[in-house]
């Protein structure tokens, strides 16, 4: 018995070197949790610094969506996808130069019939008042053209302007730009992607993309076509009601349309107004076009242009509008709506466990569902 050895320690070490593992798997679990929140928040904060870019990334990609169908159309006609593209812009451009050249010189006159109206009640007012008050208007006027910043002074703003134009065009350039590209190489970034997913999910995968493609597209043309739609018809309906500045009153109505519920109030407001400066009878008339319009668009128009293009209720779309605009500014309200958009989209297949090939997307102009790019395996 004296010459035997017996482990009488074993059992402790062995405990010992277990809690030792789990502390030290307990310390690599919070390491790789603490690199995991550092590069979230890196992330964000990034993010944030590079909102403006990533925005107008997201523009570019928008637009892309909404090109694409015809863009494939003409590639189906042996056009060139980079020349198709090409073929959009100068449509654009053509119509948007035609727009200024048939709408800004009434909307100018308009304008100026305005101030010319509110200068000649100025006129009017001031001929009333005593001409100690003239007097007194007249020595302040002269003291202000006095008191003038000297001409160095305005040298600093006027660059900041220049230097604020710029940014805006390259901004735009960049948008166009981007949406050229991914257009032209959007089949060999979904192959490349496709590649990188597990084979079983490839197909779930590829069908989400193509779904929020097709949304994004049918949602754009949609608006566009709306816009289109309400400026022209609010615009001849106050017209022929006799509202002042009916040119201005029906673009704006037709802008604020990207503004769902609020929209129409706003240019029924505006409407209303303008025509209060004529006669009750004429601003009756305006508020019955533009609420009228409304409902011809929510229960005949809409469902047969653009259905359920995003998937969103209107008090969705709502909210997310005026988060986005409290949260980010007014330049990021028009990506709003897109933008929940995709989210929806990913919800519904990563939580809900929708299929996203049984989703169906209105046509707009183009078919929602575009073909099957070459090269992409499932």
């Amino acid at each position: 018995m004296d010459g035997l050895d017996f482990p009488q320690s074993a059992e402790p070490d062995g405990q010992g070197r277990v809690a030792e593992r789990r502390m030290s798997e307990a310390a690599r679990h919070a390491f790789v949790g603490a690199i995991v929140v550092v590069a979230v928040v890196a992330c964000a904060l990034a993010a944030w610094k590079l909102r403006i870019v990533l925005a107008g990334l997201f523009f570019a990609f928008i637009l892309a969506a909404a090109m694409r169908p015809s863009v494939d159309a003409l590639a189906r006609r042996r056009v060139p996808r980079g020349l198709g593209v090409l073929l959009h812009y100068a449509v654009f451009a053509a119509l948007l130069a035609g727009f200024l050249a048939l709408v800004v010189p009434i909307a100018v006159h308009q304008v100026d019939a305005a101030i010319a109206a509110s200068s000649g009640n100025g006129l009017k007012h001031a001929a009333n008042e005593s001409s100690g008050m003239k007097r007194q208007l007249l020595l302040a006027l002269d003291r202000r053209l006095h008191d003038l910043p000297p001409l160095s002074s305005l040298i600093h703003p006027a660059l900041s302007l220049t230097v604020k134009a710029l940014k805006i065009l390259a901004g735009i350039f960049f948008v166009l730009a981007s949406a050229a590209y991914w257009v032209v190489e959007r089949d060999r970034a979904e192959a490349l992607i496709l590649s990188l997913v597990p084979r079983k999910s490839r197909r779930v995968v590829k069908d989400t993309w193509r779904l929020v493609d097709g949304k994004l597209g049918a949602f754009v043309r949609g608006q566009l076509l709306m816009i289109t739609f309400v400026s022209t018809v609010l615009s001849l309906a106050f017209w022929q009601i006799g509202v002042p500045y009916w040119l201005l009153l029906g673009a704006f109505a037709g802008l604020v349309e990207i503004l769902p519920v609020v929209g129409p109030f706003i240019a029924g407001a505006a409407a209303i107004g303008a025509g209060l400066t004529v006669s009750w009878h004429t601003a009756a008339l305006a508020a019955v076009a533009v609420y009228g319009l409304r409902l011809f668009q929510d229960y005949i128009l809409n469902p047969r242009v653009l259905g359920h293009a995003v998937g969103l209720t209107p008090l969705t779309v709502l909210v997310v509008v005026s988060a986005v605009g409290i949260l980010f500014g007014p330049l990021f309200v028009p990506i709003a709506t897109p933008f929940a958009a995709v989210l929806a989209t990913l919800l519904d297949v990563l939580v809900r466990g929708k299929d996203p090939a049984e989703e169906e997307v209105p046509k707009v102009l183009f078919s929602a569902r575009d073909r099957e790019p070459a090269g992409v395996a499932d």
